[in-house]
């Protein structure tokens, strides 16, 4: 991703056009040889059009300065929604840090492509970057902020956050239970939430939805997975329903759960629920009613 001086020059001025053009705000980066982190936050909720543009763009710069064509990143990029409250100060010297961890200094104030060095700067060539809010955390006297942000940076990383960070399967959200369960609440019910790619996880599972459904019409699990021509199972039909609803999933793979191997069929079931809660306001107040006990099951 990042061969020599010209690529990661090519990337940071990058980053200064993204903060004009898109009007995000990047408060910490560190540029490594195969990867990068960014700490951003997005005021208009436009991180996949930015980060498509930094990725594309990039991407354009690198095979021309290269001399070479193709692609540069596998799949779409990884984000990590931050309680900020919590966890701000701390992904700075995570982000910071990394070189150091990494092996590849032995101090951080020598590595030259991250913004360690504009937090030690007054220059206002840094004046791009989203660091005095970060900095007036420590003081509002500009020398003593980045003393303490010097200390504070030297310290350890809590293991805490390194053992998330360092798992296989990032989570989608970082922060207070609290902090956690409003997301949920706010964002699971998305089919796929454009700006958090990871928020079909946030959704129930696929058991927890059977489950409640069961209990709401007071009916067996098996009910649900048997279907008779003819007979609107409503049960069935509103699991089937709410499984593509809340969770996302595909027409294929609700009907592996429900046993059905057309994905014409599945979606019939669903564009008919859809017609049925429009013109049933009974209908409408029971999936409502289930809707509601889902979302309190993800606090």
């Amino acid at each position: 991703m990042f061969t020599g001086k010209k690529d990661y020059t090519a990337f940071i001025d990058l980053l200064k056009e993204l903060v004009e053009d898109y009007r995000v705000k990047i408060a910490a980066y560190c540029l490594l040889s195969n990867h990068y982190h960014l700490l951003v936050q997005t005021p208009e909720a436009n991180l996949s059009r930015a980060m498509r543009h930094v990725n594309g763009v990039y991407t354009q710069r690198f095979n021309k300065i290269n001399h070479c064509n193709g692609q540069l990143f596998q799949g779409r990029f990884k984000s990590i929604l931050v309680d900020a409250d919590r966890y701000l100060l701390e992904l700075v010297r995570y982000i910071h840090k990394n070189p150091l961890e990494s092996g590849r200094v032995d101090n951080i104030n020598n590595y030259t492509w991250s913004s360690h060095k504009a937090y030690l700067s007054g220059a206002k060539k840094w004046d791009w970057l989203h660091k005095k809010y970060i900095l007036s955390l420590f003081s509002t006297n500009t020398g003593e902020s980045i003393r303490e942000y010097t200390q504070f940076v030297s310290k350890e990383i809590p293991k805490e956050l390194t053992q998330i960070l360092a798992r296989k399967k990032l989570p989608a959200i970082i922060g207070s239970e609290g902090f956690v369960d409003k997301i949920k609440l706010v964002f699971f019910s998305e089919k796929k939430h454009e700006e958090i790619p990871e928020s079909r996880y946030l959704a129930p599972d696929r058991d927890t939805i059977i489950k409640e459904v069961c209990r709401f019409y007071n009916v067996s699990k098996d009910s649900l997975f048997s279907s008779r021509r003819g007979f609107f199972n409503e049960p069935r039909n509103v699991a089937m329903y709410l499984t593509r609803r809340l969770r996302g999933d595909t027409l294929k793979e609700v009907g592996k759960v429900f046993g059905i191997e057309k994905n014409s069929s599945v979606s019939s079931v669903v564009e008919r629920m859809k017609l049925e809660i429009e013109s049933s306001k009974n209908l409408n107040n029971r999936i409502g009613s289930l809707r509601d006990t889902l979302v309190k099951s993800q606090e």
